[in-house]
C-alpha cells in the first residue's frame, strides 16, 4: 500500500464511507502487526463524532474492539509461528540464539507493562502483542493487559479528539499527536538504551580491572 493511501485525506474518506467499520478494520489490522496508522485512524473517528457525524460511543467501542481482537490475533501469531521467524532473522543479522532467549527473558519479566502501555507507543503497539506471544506469556495474563490497555488507549485518543477536534482543525490535531509519538518514542528508547549501555561499560570496566 503506498504512502498516499495512508494519507490523512484519504483516511478521513474512508472513515466517510465506511464508519465505524473503517475504524474497527484500521486498528484491528495495527493490532495484527501490520504498519498501519492506527492512532489516526482513532483521531479521525472520534473528531468525526466531536462533528456529530459518529456517535462517540460507537467510535470508542470499535477502537475498543478492535484493538483488543487485533491484540489476540497478534499474539497468537507470535506464539505459533513468532520464534521460528526470530530465529531465522538472528541468523541473518548474526544475533545468536543465546542472545535472543535473553531478550526474550527480558521482556518476560516485563510483558504486562509492555503490553499495557505500549499501546500508548507507534512501534510498541505494532509489535507487543506477537512479543507477548514469542515470549510465551500466560493468555489469560496477555488477556486481562490487553484489555486494560485497549480501553485506557482508546478512551484517552477518541476523547482527547472529540473535545480538542471542536477547536482545533484535524490537520493540525494529528500533527501534535505525531510530534508527541515521535517524543515519547525517543524518551522510551533512550530509557531503554541508557541503562544497557551503562551495563555494558560497567562490565568493560570490571574486566578491564
Amino acid at each position: 500500500m503506498s504512502f498516499e493511501l495512508l494519507s490523512l485525506e484519504n483516511i478521513q474518506e474512508i472513515a466517510h464511507h465506511y464508519g465505524y467499520w473503517a475504524i474497527f478494520v484500521g486498528i484491528l489490522l495495527e493490532n495484527l502487526g501490520i504498519p498501519l496508522p492506527g492512532e489516526t485512524v482513532t483521531i479521525v473517528g472520534g473528531f468525526l463524532a466531536g462533528s456529530n457525524e459518529l456517535n462517540y460511543w460507537f467510535v470508542l467501542g470499535n477502537a475498543v474492539a478492535g484493538a483488543v481482537i487485533g491484540g489476540n490475533c497478534g499474539y497468537w501469531i507470535g506464539r505459533v509461528g513468532g520464534w521460528p521467524f526470530l530465529l531465522q532473522a538472528g541468523k541473518i543479522f548474526r544475533i545468536s540464539e543465546a542472545r535472543l532467549l535473553s531478550i526474550k527473558e527480558q521482556f518476560s519479566e516485563n510483558a504486562g507493562k509492555t503490553v499495557f502501555f505500549g499501546r500508548f507507543f507507534a512501534l510498541l503497539r505494532i509489535f507487543a502483542s506477537p512479543l507477548a506471544g514469542i515470549a510465551e506469556m500466560p493468555f489469560a495474563k496477555f488477556l486481562i493487559y490487553n484489555i486494560a490497555g485497549a480501553m485506557a488507549w482508546a478512551t484517552v485518543m477518541v476523547t482527547l479528539a472529540f473535545f480538542a477536534g471542536k477547536i482545533v482543525p484535524l490537520e493540525q490535531l494529528v500533527a501534535w499527536m505525531s510530534k508527541f509519538a515521535i517524543l515519547a518514542l525517543v524518551i522510551l528508547l533512550a530509557l531503554i538504551i541508557v541503562p544497557i549501555w551503562w551495563e555494558s561499560r560497567q562490565i568493560k570496566q570490571e574486566t578491564g580491572e
